[in-house]
């Protein structure tokens, strides 16, 4: 069998196993990377290279950067004429055209980090923890113009523990989600795999995430508390407020235990973290970061803040 043509259009880390999976293979031919232009990092506004291209330009794989690929008359000439087989599209951050998805000889294969029709969008690792799903997957699909609706090819369910955080996930979809698309580009290549159509009448949508919403709000059932903050762990980290000074929550676990406390008053301080009312039951802050100072156990953070119980997060 000849190789199998690719073009990858990916941009962040979790991508980065299948980019090299692909790389690595004796079986396919990778012939270029899409990704979108690095940003200014940090204080220093320093432009720092994506690991990604850094992959890329060190097996001498051509690189794209494109401010929107949809209207790069140029580079999209230069994609028609690696005459390829598919562009496998894993969190590019672009809308795709129907000129661009139309360039490969087969199809654009998108890999979803969800079991779509479920969590279509720009958001799902984070959201289906947030809604505390006890179940997510990935998904490989056709590519068409409205999002995420292309006929599936296939998908892998993918078990989320009680105290799992999307950092956590995003290892686990990044793991297996090199031999799902395998699987898909070999089978529609020698067309032994049908995509199926998705029932659009069972689709849900995620969003991105607002700045507000990074802020706790205390009068909140704990258990969704517990939900946000793991789903939102060090990368939209949640936060909350201690005389005047930001303090980012990284993790907690949820008790069943009720008081009589108002929402965001701190009930008790253990050894093994802070206990604060929410609107139901209570909820154990474990690990925080104060502003201006390195991760710790809040049990830590407490003592040298001199935190007492009745002491209120918010105010």
């Amino acid at each position: 069998m000849d190789k199998i043509r690719v073009v990858f259009l990916a941009t962040p880390d979790i991508t980065l196993k299948s980019f090299e999976y692909f790389i690595n293979s004796s079986e396919y031919d990778v012939l270029a990377l899409v990704t979108q232009k690095a940003k200014a990092q940090n204080r220093g506004n320093k432009v720092v290279e994506r690991n990604i291209t850094k992959i890329a330009k060190a097996n001498n794989i051509p690189v794209f950067e494109p401010d929107k690929i949809s209207r790069d008359k140029e580079i999209i000439a230069s994609l028609e004429a690696l005459k390829l087989d598919f562009f496998i599209t894993f969190a590019f951050g672009q809308i795709l055209s129907q000129e661009v998805i139309d360039i490969p000889k087969f199809a654009t294969i998108n890999l979803h980090a969800s079991l779509l029709p479920e969590l279509r969008g720009a958001n799902p690792i984070s959201a289906a923890i947030a809604e505390g799903k006890k179940y997510t997957g990935i998904t490989t699909m056709k590519t068409v113009l409205e999002l995420d609706a292309g006929d599936i090819c296939l998908q892998e369910k993918i078990e989320i523990s009680p105290d799992m955080n999307v950092i956590e996930l995003m290892e686990i979809i990044s793991d297996l989600s090199p031999m799902l698309l395998d699987k898909t580009l070999k089978g529609l290549y020698d067309n032994t795999l049908v995509p199926k159509k998705q029932d659009s009448t069972k689709a849900t949508f995620t969003k991105k995430i607002k700045k507000e919403e990074k802020l706790i709000d205390w009068n909140t059932p704990a258990q969704t508390l517990h939900n946000k903050i793991r789903a939102m762990y060090k990368i939209n980290t949640n936060h909350t407020v201690f005389n005047g000074k930001i303090i980012k929550v990284l993790k907690t676990t949820p008790l069943e235990m009720s008081c009589d406390a108002q929402s965001g008053e701190i009930t008790d301080i253990k050894k093994d973290g802070i206990i604060v009312k929410c609107l139901d039951n209570t909820l154990k802050i474990i690990t925080v970061k104060p502003e201006g100072k390195g991760e710790m156990p809040a049990s830590a953070w407490a003592n040298g803040a001199r935190i007492k119980k009745g002491d209120i997060f918010g105010k």
